[in-house]
């Protein structure tokens, strides 16, 4: 098994390719050691010393790591523990606990809502799983729209300009409805 690994605008965090889909439908965020319970890759991951947070996208994984650390300190034992997980046979994640899509909204801007998610399904998401990250719909209230950063997103130095000047800028362009943007923690 060859894994490739990419770097992030995010300089904490190192995205992993291992040739192999990691999940099949959503994204899985896991800020913590102890939010991994429910994936035996994640909790591999983190019994790496220096990890501080894993993501899994469709084919990628990105790991992020305490600022003390050097990537090619770290580097060798997060490529082993991904192996070693392939081999294992063990799944990603135990049932489909984990798995994150867009937050459900139950209010009257439900149109506008729908024509959110679909910009950030069609034009924003693609992006940013490019850089090992994602972003998800949280909420919609008074023309604000909320949204999660998770992965690469998270945390790194370029995601304010991200959020203002590219997504805010695009979902006030197609929904006239949308006033602002703004990023939620987890």
């Amino acid at each position: 098994m060859f894994i490739q690994t990419e770097s992030t605008p995010n300089p904490a965090t190192l995205k992993f390719l291992p040739g192999q889909m990691v999940l099949q439908t959503g994204t899985a965020d896991f800020p913590t050691a102890e939010a991994a319970n429910s994936s035996p890759m994640a909790r591999r991951i983190f019994a790496v010393d220096g990890v501080t947070g894993v993501f899994f996208g469709p084919d990628f994984v990105t790991v992020t790591k305490d600022d003390t650390i050097d990537w090619d300190h770290i580097k060798p034992g997060l490529l082993g523990a991904i192996m070693e997980h392939y081999q294992s046979g063990d799944a990603v994640l135990d049932g489909e606990t984990g798995a994150v899509d867009h937050a459900v909204h139950d209010g009257p801007d439900g149109e506008i809502v729908d024509q959110i998610k679909d910009l950030l399904d069609t034009r924003v998401r693609p992006a940013v799983a490019q850089d090992g990250g994602d972003i998800t719909f949280h909420g919609f209230e008074r023309g604000i729209g909320y949204l999660h950063m998770q992965g690469a997103c998270a945390g790194c130095p370029s995601s304010t300009m991200t959020l203002k000047s590219g997504i805010e800028n695009l979902l006030k362009h197609y929904i006239p409805e949308v006033i602002e943007v703004r990023p939620v923690a987890a």
